[in-house]
């Protein structure tokens, strides 16, 4: 999508991106003031540019929070718990790398801003950018998308939002999908997923062609818990659990049959599952709460890999597709890395080198020695 004439004329270079996208079903449970995101959002690596980070079950699914209003202090809390692990002894100074004709800025500002999140009942995103990169952010917009009980309650569907950084559109549709593990019950999470992409509609720019449905964009993540199962009788699937037989269950994973020609998500991609099931867990244990005998009050459901991160289209490589081991739900976080291929304007391109060059600094100087002798 070209935001301006330059880019549509292909007057542009392309930069790379480092792209963080998350996804963590709560299950209700709240975060203490101390919960550890390090290990989740890979701070010691300290090397992504956008922090995508999208939660399911916030809160309680319970009528009274289905049928109320926005819970924004959970929200607030985790906002703040994810600022403070992001920016935690992150530096603030610049770093530049020489090259021949003068230097080139290699990182800036390393501290993280929030530029918008939302929450919808259970459902809750929250974009985080370099503070340097925040001022190349523009047109901002979200979207949200109620399906659950009689097809119009928020208890499930969708979180999206859309953003352009320099000339390349965003999107990212963060979703809770349909349960249920019974035969048929995936048809229920096909119907939701493509009611999500006919009524999500962000708003359009008043001098600006910007893509309206999800797919106009330029590069397009769906992420949540897509609650796909494993079709298999509870017996085979508990048998091959529990020899760790992932191969040979993500053959009969429910999503890799809508991903494949004539399903639902075709032509949709998604990295290669190294991991065991991330559903569903007793909270604080690491055993699947199916195996669990006695436990009054816990829901017995086969294991599955409910939670998922997708992406569609080209300009997107993902690097790395694995689960967290925070024990807080009866959910396993999940993370993925994307290097996301951006346009920026030549001209745009070549300001920046001036600014950050010698001649820039040579221009300063005299400036300065002419005011002192003034």
């Amino acid at each position: 999508m070209a935001l301006l004439d330059g880019a549509a004329y292909g007057q542009t270079d392309t930069l790379k991106y480092k792209v963080f996208v998350g996804t963590w079903n709560l299950g209700g449970s709240s975060p203490s003031d101390d919960l550890n995101l390090e290990d989740w959002l890979d701070t010691d690596r300290s090397s992504y540019d956008i922090y995508v980070l999208g939660f399911q079950e916030i809160v309680p699914l319970s009528a009274r929070n289905v049928l109320g209003l926005e819970k924004s202090k959970i929200s607030t809390k985790w906002n703040s718990l994810i600022g403070t692990t992001l920016n935690k002894s992150l530096p603030d100074h610049q770093v530049y790398h020489a090259e021949e004709g003068g230097y080139r800025r290699v990182s800036s500002g390393r501290k993280f801003r929030c530029i918008m999140s939302k929450q919808m009942v259970g459902i809750f995103v929250s974009l985080w950018v370099r503070d340097d990169l925040s001022n190349y952010i523009r047109y901002p917009s979200v979207s949200c998308i109620g399906c659950g009980i009689m097809g119009c309650l928020r208890n499930k569907g969708s979180v999206s939002l859309r953003f352009c950084l320099h000339e390349t559109s965003f999107c990212f549709v963060c979703c809770h999908l349909a349960s249920g593990g019974k035969q048929g019950d995936e048809m229920h999470r096909n119907a939701d997923f493509m009611d999500i992409l006919s009524r999500t509609c962000f708003r359009s720019g008043s001098s600006v062609d910007l893509p309206k449905k999800i797919l106009d964009h330029d590069r397009v993540v769906l992420f949540g818990d897509l609650n796909y199962r494993i079709s298999m009788t509870d017996g085979k699937t508990r048998s091959l659990v529990e020899q760790k037989e992932w191969s040979i269950l993500l053959d009969r994973d429910q999503l890799r049959f809508e991903l494949s020609e004539g399903g639902a998500f075709e032509g949709w991609n998604e990295g290669a599952i190294t991991f065991s099931p991330t559903y569903k867990y007793l909270p604080n244990s690491d055993e699947y709460c199916w195996f669990a005998q006695g436990r009054k009050g816990e829901k017995r459901r086969a294991p599955a890999w409910c939670d998922r991160i997708l992406w569609v289209g080209e300009g997107l490589k993902q690097n790395r597709y694995e689960r967290c081991e925070s024990k807080l739900s009866d959910h396993r976080a999940v993370r993925a890395v994307f290097t996301a291929e951006v346009d920026v304007l030549k001209l745009m391109n070549s300001l920046d080198e001036f600014f950050l060059s010698h001649n820039f600094d040579d221009i300063v100087d005299i400036t300065r020695r002419m005011e002192e002798e003034i």
